[in-house]
C-alpha cells in the first residue's frame, strides 16, 4: 500500500496533514519566478518563496504577506515515523551535492571548518531565488571544490568532508 499522507509543521506551532488527492484538487497558478496564487475553501491566497532547502524539506514562505517557517514530511517520511523507524542518529556525510542547477552566490565554510547538521555552507542561485544550503549533518569541511559566482549543474559537488 503506497503512503498518501504528506505532513507540514508550521512556524513549530502547529502541524497540517494532506492526503495527496486534497494537494492534486488544489487551484494553484504560478505568478511568477518563487511566487503562486492558489484558491483553497474559496479563499484566494498568495505565496512567495523566500528561501528553499530542498533536501531538508524546509522552506521559508510568505503567505498574503505573513511569514511561515515550513518543514515538509512526505508520504515515506510519515510512514517511517509512524512504523518508529526515524531516529535522530549522527551519522558521517562525506559530500554535499547541488539539488538543483544554479549559481553560486556565497560559500559560508572553509576547508578545516567544523559544521553541525544545518549549518549553512552555501548559497546558491536558481530561478531567481536565493537557496540556503544545509549541512545535513556534522562533520569537518576538506573541500570545497566550487568558487562564487560560478554556475553549478545538478549533482555537481559542492562540499567534501574529512
Amino acid at each position: 500500500m503506497e503512503p498518501k499522507t504528506y505532513e507540514a509543521r508550521v512556524d513549530d506551532r502547529f502541524d497540517v496533514a494532506m492526503q495527496i488527492a486534497d494537494l492534486e484538487a488544489l487551484d494553484i497558478r504560478p505568478a511568477g519566478p518563487g511566487r503562486w496564487h492558489f484558491i483553497h475553501d474559496g479563499r484566494s491566497f498568495h505565496v512567495e518563496v523566500e528561501e528553499a532547502d530542498y533536501p531538508g524539506k524546509q522552506f521559508v514562505l510568505r503567505v498574503d504577506g505573513s511569514r511561515h517557517r515550513i518543514r515538509i514530511a512526505d508520504p515515506y517520511d510519515v510512514l517511517v515515523q509512524r512504523l518508529g523507524l526515524a531516529k535522530k542518529a549522527a551519522h558521517a556525510i562525506n559530500e554535499i551535492k547541488a539539488p538543483m542547477p544554479g549559481l553560486i552566490r556565497e560559500v559560508l565554510v572553509v576547508p578545516g571548518q567544523s559544521v553541525e547538521a544545518g549549518d549553512p555552507v552555501v548559497i546558491l542561485e536558481a530561478m531567481k531565488m536565493e537557496n540556503t544550503i544545509k549541512s545535513p549533518g556534522a562533520g569537518v569541511v576538506a573541500k570545497v571544490p566550487v568558487d562564487q559566482g560560478k554556475a553549478v549543474e545538478k549533482g555537481q559537488v559542492l562540499v567534501t568532508f574529512e
